[in-house]
């Protein structure tokens, strides 16, 4: 009787402190996450277009390396 009652007061023994030694957890908040909106209607069409131009006036109007003809 006398080992069982040890063995009893031994093991509430141990499993009190193990339960009382840490506390209670220190809580950790995530930090909340803010996403702006920064897209526009024209951001996308302002490239194509100076591209566009960019063409249209390569194309167009070279600047010939000759003088003009005159007329005779």
């Amino acid at each position: 009787m006398r080992k069982l009652t040890v063995s009893v007061v031994t093991a509430l023994a141990l499993s009190g402190a193990t339960a009382q030694a840490g506390g209670m957890p220190e809580v950790i908040m995530q930090p909340e996450v803010i996403e702006q909106n920064t897209s526009s209607s024209s951001a996308g069409v302002i490239v194509p277009l100076l591209l566009l131009v960019l063409i249209a006036v390569a194309v167009g109007g070279g600047g010939g390396g000759s003088a003009p003809v005159p007329p005779t």
